[in-house]
């Protein structure tokens, strides 16, 4: 069983990113004037995301509804039927976990943050101004946190829902076809109860606010995509070696014919005949 610990106070971080559910849209303008919308902060004690210290369980991974998939700075329950898709940054080491169902995907990273919040308000006009300026359809919605961003892109229809929380700050992507990421959709849905029992492990590390906290891979899974990995370069090598083996068994090319020199006449060389 697990539920939710009294909140204790925990020390700012020295230096200073990143929710009653309608469908209600109001003009990207109007947000930064409206700085009272209900739900900003942690509001119904019953519901995640979870700080890692909250959680009255010695496994943390014993989610709601089933098993929490541990991935570091986040725990997050598995989507009925979902897959995983690892997103790996150019050092090799893995930036982003993608829960992929049907619908489309959803895709939970935690923030560091001071330990006042505040700070999704301020992400939800930077990212509706950077849309925006990509010619994308924008709107803000309340959700059950607050503040959610719904955008239709050229690609893809997004959601981005944000939650702040003692030093961090947890954001989901929602990201699916054209209608997908609308209210009341199933993806939406999906979206809401993967973060209603997600859990934070913010650490003790020191964090520049606005820093991605690291994400971890599971033993089992980090082995997979090891393995994965050196079949992906064992077969490239394979691919080699076969192209060159069959480059060096093709028969050689037959020797390029020599020119015959123009054959020279009483008066000198054809050539200087023709000119003549």
């Amino acid at each position: 069983m697990f539920g939710r610990k009294k909140k204790t106070d925990v020390d700012e971080e020295p230096t200073s990113f990143f929710g009653d559910e309608n469908d209600e849209s109001v003009e990207i303008d109007e947000v930064e004037d409206d700085l009272d919308v209900a739900g900003d902060e942690f509001g119904d004690e019953s519901e995640g995301p979870y700080d890692i210290t909250e959680i009255d369980s010695d496994d943390p991974t014993a989610g709601r509804d089933g098993q929490r998939l541990d991935l570091g700075s986040v725990l997050v329950p598995m989507p009925t039927g979902g897959q995983l898709q690892v997103e790996m940054a150019p050092n090799g080491s893995p930036q982003a976990v993608h829960l992929v169902t049907e619908h489309g995907r959803i895709t939970v990273a935690a923030y560091a943050a001071p330990k006042s919040p505040g700070q999704w308000r301020e992400v939800v006009a930077e990212l509706a101004q950077s849309l925006r300026d990509d010619n994308s359809a924008v709107s803000v919605e309340n959700g059950p946190w607050g503040r959610e961003l719904a955008a239709v892109t050229a690609n893809m229809d997004l959601r981005f829902i944000g939650v702040d929380g003692p030093r961090w700050m947890v954001r989901c992507v929602v990201a699916g076809p054209s209608g997908s990421t609308a209210v009341n959709t199933p993806l939406v849905a999906i979206a809401r109860d993967i973060l209603r029992d997600t859990v934070v492990n913010r650490g003790s590390e020191p964090h520049p606010v606005r820093t991605p906290l690291p994400v971890v891979l599971p033993q089992v899974l980090a082995e997979q995509l090891a393995a994965a990995h050196e079949q992906q370069l064992a077969t490239a090598q394979q691919q080699q070696v076969a192209a060159q083996q069959q480059q060096q068994s093709a028969p050689p090319a037959p020797p390029a014919r020599p020119t015959p020199p123009p054959r020279s006449g009483e008066s000198g060389s054809a050539m200087q005949q023709l000119g003549q």
